[in-house]
C-alpha cells in the first residue's frame, strides 16, 4: 500500500557519495525535528527526471529556503556513483540539493511507490511524486499519474501546495 498524506516514513539507509566515497545516511537522521522536500525520480539521466524534475528544483531552491525548509532530497533507485555523478552534471549538489541512492529499491518498495517498466529497462523503479515531510510525517503527498510527466511533482507545484 502507497504512503499517503498524514503517515510517518519508515527509517531506510540510503546512499550517497561522500568525499570519501559511498557512504550511508539513515533517513531518520535527516528528517527528525526538520521540515525537507524530498522528491524522487524513476531514474538518474533519463529525459524527464534530466531536464524537468531536477531543474525544478534547482530553480525554486531559494524558495523553499524561504519558506523554511530545511533540506530538498532527491531519491532514485541508482548506486551512489550515478547519484553523485548526476548531481554535478544536473547542477543540483551546488544548489544544495542532497542526492541520495535508493540502490535496492527498499525505501521506494517500503512506502508503496515502486514500479517496473520492462521495455524501457527500469525494474523496481520509484514512481514520480514530491513529498513534504515535517519531522518524518508527510504533510504534503504530489505523486504523478505518468512516469514520463512532471506537473504535480515539479518544484513549482509543491511549493504551490505550501
Amino acid at each position: 500500500m502507497a504512503i499517503s498524506t498524514g503517515d510517518k516514513l519508515p527509517d531506510a539507509t540510503l546512499t550517497m557519495m561522500g568525499t570519501d566515497g559511498p557512504q550511508q545516511v539513515k533517513l531518520s537522521d535527516k528528517l527528525k525535528g526538520r521540515k525537507v522536500a524530498i522528491f524522487a525520480v524513476p531514474g538518474a539521466y533519463t529525459p524527464t527526471c534530466h531536464s524537468a524534475h531536477v531543474p525544478s528544483f534547482i530553480r525554486t531552491k531559494d524558495q523553499f529556503d524561504a519558506k523554511g525548509v530545511d533540506e530538498i532530497i532527491c531519491i532514485s533507485v541508482n548506486d551512489p556513483f550515478v547519484m553523485g555523478a548526476w548531481g554535478k552534471d544536473t547542477g543540483a549538489s551546488d544548489a544544495g540539493i542532497t542526492m541520495l541512492g535508493d540502490p535496492a529499491s527498499e525505501f521506494t518498495k517500503a512506502i508503496g511507490m515502486d514500479f517496473d517498466a520492462p521495455p524501457a529497462g527500469l525494474m523496481a523503479r520509484s514512481q514520480r511524486y514530491a513529498m513534504l515531510v515535517e519531522d518524518g510525517v508527510v504533510k504534503i503527498l504530489n505523486v504523478e499519474g505518468s512516469p514520463g510527466t512532471c506537473e504535480t511533482s515539479a518544484g513549482e507545484a509543491l511549493l504551490d501546495a505550501m
